[in-house]
């Protein structure tokens, strides 16, 4: 693990007496690409401005690279912000927009005109210095904002969600750009989402955030595969999330059938959430399953069928390569790995905080 960057020390913020950011810990490392990943109102934009300088909390405190940076201001911090309204100046050229930080900082004019074309050819616009910003499209401006930010090498690059006006080749397209600038720059990302596929992407750790509280932290394997709770689940990707009963250590009472899983230490008896992506509902043979149940819906998605399964009284979602016409009478099978078993949270507060012990 690199060393430790930035470090977010027990924030909060309110906003007219309403809270945003509740006690808020969070350590990003140097040369990571990190998601703040969560939807709208989740506290996300808020977290990213306090970084830059441009809230300030109203308790707690921001480190960077081991020095309270709290109370400096924006153009004093080693960090800049690209936003998805691109901000370029209009009424300047694309060299004139990506050196104005350069000319701010005094540079020389061998130097700014070494790294204008540095960062055109990183953003794959070698050629463009003499193009206005609205010759260009959307794609190419968002390129330009990036190349303004990276030519002053800042430690830390903060992205809000700017891949969002973007049509969906475009927004691949730069997902891989941004990959690639990251690796070869060695700067650490920090990028701002409201976007699951952006997010697993791209990412090297997802913060998963709702109202105000960071639900899980992790790489976007474990985010998919190891949800810490309902919303995380529900969130990223698709999952069928039921109500069930621990009957004990390894199994599972799900609407009334029974099944083997690997989740210990819940007790006996006790009612759970089990979660089942749907790719992982294996449909067999009626007689082969302790639970079965009827197809109900199909989709053609391309890579697979998405289908609906009513069965034990829930609808299931089911993602196979294999399709079962609408009618068919199917059994549901669950490898015990994919099970993954989740305590109810025993509040509302409990499940905004993402507290399910």
């Amino acid at each position: 693990m690199n060393k430790e960057l930035i470090s977010l020390e027990h924030i909060s913020k309110y906003f007219d007496g309403q809270m945003v950011l509740d006690d808020l810990n969070l350590t990003i490392h140097e040369n990571e690409f990190v998601t703040l990943l969560g939807p709208s109102g989740c506290g996300k934009t808020t977290t990213l401005r306090i970084i830059g300088g441009f809230e300030s909390p109203d308790e707690g405190r921001v480190i960077f690279d081991g020095q309270d940076i709290t109370a400096l201001s924006p153009n004093k911090r080693q960090l800049n912000t690209v936003f998805q309204k691109y901000a370029l100046f209009t009424h300047m050229d694309i060299a004139e927009n990506i050196a104005f930080g350069l000319k701010i900082s005094g540079k020389s004019k061998n130097y700014i005109q070494d790294k204008i074309r540095y960062a055109l050819k990183l953003v794959n616009l070698e050629g463009y210095e003499h193009r206005m910003p609205d010759s260009l499209s959307g794609g190419q401006q968002q390129r330009i904002a990036i190349a303004r930010a990276i030519v002053n090498e800042p430690k830390v690059l903060l992205l809000d969600e700017p891949l969002g006006a973007l049509d969906l080749k475009l927004r691949q397209d730069m997902q891989y750009e941004l990959i690639r600038l990251k690796n070869e720059l060695g700067i650490t990302f920090l990028y701002v989402t409201h976007d699951q596929e952006e997010a697993l992407t791209m990412s090297d750790t997802i913060v998963v955030m709702n109202q105000g509280y960071i639900q899980q932290t992790g790489s976007p394997e474990k985010i998919y595969n190891e949800p810490e709770n309902a919303f995380v689940a529900d969130f990223i990707g698709e999952s069928n999330i039921i109500d069930a009963v621990m009957v004990r250590d390894e199994l599972v009472q799900i609407l009334g059938a029974k099944f083997a899983c690997v989740d210990r230490g819940f007790g006996e008896n006790k009612p759970v959430d089990a979660v089942i992506r749907p790719e992982d509902v294996e449909l067999t043979d009626p007689s082969a399953s302790s639970l079965s149940g009827e197809v109900t819906h199909v989709i053609f998605k391309g890579v697979h069928y998405e289908m609906e399964v009513m069965a034990g009284g829930f609808e299931w979602l089911v993602h196979s390569t294999k399709m079962f016409p609408v009618g068919t009478k199917v059994g549901v099978a669950v490898d015990p790995f994919n099970i993954q078993i989740m305590n109810k949270p025993a509040s509302e507060d409990e499940e905004a905080a993402g507290i399910n012990d």
